[in-house]
């Protein structure tokens, strides 16, 4: 039987208002060990903040990162896929789109979040990827 984006996805994404600052967000993260939260705006999904955006687009631009926001540095036109999705066609998403995360919804309501390392741990589990994925996080 195929394996569903529900199998392996993770449930309760974290989620941000859009007039969350950037500072806020980036905490966050630390403090959930995560590389992405979802913005959201009451229950329905506006975008997708990681990692690497606050980086390229909030400290190399410089600038006060308390003053941003992050409905300023989210990626808004995203890719989803839903929990019932077959999972071989969202890693093809993935690929497409040159993207390393997929909110998962159901309609427009966030319910979890699939990452390219948590395929890499499902799937290839003894890969470079997988091995880091699945690693402790280093505080």
């Amino acid at each position: 039987m195929a394996q569903q984006v529900r199998d392996i996805m993770t449930s309760r994404p974290v989620t941000v208002e859009p007039r969350t600052s950037v500072t806020a967000v980036a905490r966050r993260m630390r403090e959930e060990d995560i590389g992405a939260v979802l913005v959201t705006e009451g229950d329905r999904l506006r975008g997708l903040v990681s990692d690497r955006d606050l980086v390229v687009r909030v400290l190399a631009d410089g600038g006060d990162p308390e003053q941003r926001t992050v409905a300023s540095v989210c990626s808004g036109d995203l890719v989803t896929v839903t929990p019932d999705e077959d999972l071989d066609r969202a890693v093809e998403l993935m690929r497409a789109h040159s993207v390393r995360r997929l909110p998962v919804v159901e309609g427009d309501h966030p319910v979890g979040i699939l990452s390219l390392g948590d395929t890499a741990i499902e799937r290839d589990p003894g890969s470079a990827l997988g091995d880091i994925s699945a690693a402790k996080p280093n505080q």
